[in-house]
């Protein structure tokens, strides 16, 4: 069954692009792999830090977002324990396969001037937290063993949460669903369910055919022209 098997890309806005690529780059040893005019977003940038050859942290900038204010408790949570708006990350956590790994990274950072806080260990993973450019939280972690369900689903949280024992046995073990290879059309409007509302003319978008869609839409050839 067909399924999300990794984040391929998180996008972070930023207004200082420069600032976040040297953070990511020099403080954390990631390497910039794309830095290009973003598709279809006229005046957008989008950098690509890259974690690994099918997963990046992206970052988009446009001259609006150096004009949002950044607020705590708001537009950012400023730690793994705060809180900000529903829908806005909180933190980010970054992995690393081992604790070695995780205390190397911590020298590593620490020997740029940023102050780490851990490791702490939680059971499920370990892990360390600073802070990058503009309030982003972030936290470096390290789980070495797979996550026990058994063991780290709360019976007090579950009902907190409102969920019945029919819906956490589906939420554990998600119905199978066969593919249609593509062929299942666009459903109709329904305003109570999530739509992507701040897309500029998005109700004549969700109109097009799926083809035409991917014809207007679709901007596959790099910035850079590469020899073979």
């Amino acid at each position: 069954m067909p399924h999300p098997n990794g984040v391929h890309h998180l996008a972070i806005c930023t207004g200082d692009m420069k600032a976040q690529i040297e953070f990511m780059t020099r403080v954390l040893g990631m390497e910039l792999v794309a830095l290009y005019w973003m598709h279809g977003v006229p005046g957008a940038w989008h950098g690509f830090l890259k974690l690994n050859d099918h997963s990046s942290i992206a970052f988009v900038h446009t001259p609006e977002i150096e004009k949002v204010e950044r607020k705590l408790g708001v537009s950012h949570a400023g730690s793994p324990g705060g809180v900000s708006a529903a829908g806005t990350m909180q933190h980010l956590a970054l992995n690393v396969d081992t604790f070695d790994d995780l205390l190397a990274l911590r020298d590593r950072i620490r020997s740029h001037g940023i102050t780490v806080l851990g490791p702490i260990h939680h059971g499920m993973c370990d892990s360390i937290y600073f802070a990058g450019p503009e309030d982003l939280a972030l936290e470096i972690a390290t789980s070495e063993r797979a996550i026990d369900a058994r063991a780290w689903i709360d019976p007090e949280v579950v009902a907190l949460a409102g969920i019945t024992d029919a819906e956490l046995a589906r939420f554990k073990q998600p119905e199978p669903f066969i593919s249609q290879r593509g062929r299942v059309g666009q459903p109709a409007f329904d305003e109570r369910r999530p739509y992507p509302r701040a897309w500029p003319g998005y109700e004549k978008l969700v109109r097009m055919p799926d083809a035409e869609f991917t014809e207007r839409m679709s901007v596959p050839d790099p910035p850079v022209k590469v020899g073979d």
